[in-house]
């Protein structure tokens, strides 16, 4: 075993666990920033002093990482309400500069439920700037059979971002504010965070060649996702930061039929539809990160990051956890901590429970 290995599952996390009324959790625990570097000569990080290390506080912010993608879901179930997409409408019909896609007829639902048959991600970071990453997107061929197997790729969000700015003619954190967390009042929750809330934000990685894919240095406050940092921070697939709190803003309108404190974001009928197998931008009863909330069709996702949740309408119960796992370096990922705080909820909660705890 190395010293990376060996060291915890994350520096520092966040669990908020609840339900549609009542918090049963919410607490930090760890540090928000531990090391100052990461030595790969010694294969471990470089601790700062303790007077200098950041605790994880319930306040904390971290990196969503894919999380963001529920938010770009969310969004662009909205514009199907309002009549400006259709699910089952072809991205050639709103997007014909996506010369692939039109050619194999891909269409929003297969976008939101991964199953376009597109390669998980591209090397849009490496490209010289903005028109050759769009070129590279536009042109990028199915590697599986459209409308087949579910295959979970990152280009999905990309393409169903330029969707979104295309029809609506806003860029997507002005979407994601004015229709998902501004009315939710998620204030903490945005992209490319303002420097004064840096001290209250968790670090991620020391990113360096050849583990990273850029030479960064230690991120805190910058997108860790090296494709959403090329596109500005602002992406389909990565780039939102928020705290645990805000999130549980989230979940408890997804239990309330798509409404929380009297704001509306879904109608009732669109949260059936994203929570319900096979989800739209949600996965479905996942145990490898859901635990015993899995089979009663809990819905939720996780990050790259260390960032995880579910919402059980069957139990009225939701959590979620937000951890920074790359801090200071990345790892192949371990879920066996997702998983046990998700069963730590089922368990708590009973799996007959309704809203009011019987």
């Amino acid at each position: 075993m190395t010293p990376l290995e060996a060291r915890p599952w994350c520096a520092g996390a966040v669990v908020y666990a609840g339900r549609s009324r009542t918090t049963l959790a919410h607490e930090g625990f760890g540090w928000a920033v531990r090391y100052a570097s990461y030595d790969a000569g010694t294969d471990r990080g470089v601790e700062l002093p303790p007077a200098a290390r950041v605790p994880a506080r319930p306040d904390t912010l971290f990196d969503l990482a894919s999380l963001t993608k529920l938010f770009t879901a969310v969004v662009a179930v909205r514009c199907v309400e309002r009549g400006a997409l259709d699910l089952d409408g072809r991205v050639a019909s709103y997007a014909p500069e996506f010369t692939a896609a039109a050619r194999h007829g891909i269409t929003l639902r297969q976008l939101l439920t991964h199953t376009s048959g597109l390669r998980p991600e591209l090397p849009l970071y490496a490209c010289a700037g903005e028109a050759e990453r769009e070129a590279m997107l536009r042109t990028e061929e199915p590697v599986g059979e459209v409308g087949a197997a579910r295959g979970y790729s990152d280009l999905n969000l990309l393409i169903l971002q330029r969707v979104l700015e295309r029809v609506t003619g806003r860029p997507l954190d002005a979407l994601v504010r004015d229709l998902v967390t501004g009315p939710l009042g998620m204030d903490d929750t945005r992209f490319n965070p303002p420097a004064d809330l840096l001290p209250r934000i968790a670090a991620t990685e020391d990113q360096r060649r050849p583990w990273a894919k850029l030479d960064r240095g230690m991120l805190r406050g910058v997108v860790h996702d090296e494709n959403a940092h090329a596109m500005g921070g602002v992406a389909g697939h990565a780039g939102l930061f928020s705290t645990a709190g805000d999130l549980a803003r989230l979940c408890r309108a997804l239990l309330g039929g798509g409404a929380y404190e009297g704001r509306r974001v879904l109608a009732a009928s669109s949260v059936e539809l994203m929570l319900t197998a096979p989800g739209l931008g949600f996965e479905v009863d996942q145990p490898w990160f859901m635990g015993e909330l899995a089979g009663r069709g809990a819905a939720g996702h996780t990050g790259f990051t260390g960032t995880s949740l579910v919402v059980d309408r069957a139990t009225d119960s939701f959590v979620v956890l937000l951890a920074n796992t790359v801090h200071p370096r990345r790892r192949p990922p371990v879920n066996t901590p997702r998983a046990a705080v998700a069963t730590a909820l089922a368990r708590a909660v009973g799996a007959g429970a309704g809203p009011d705890g019987r």
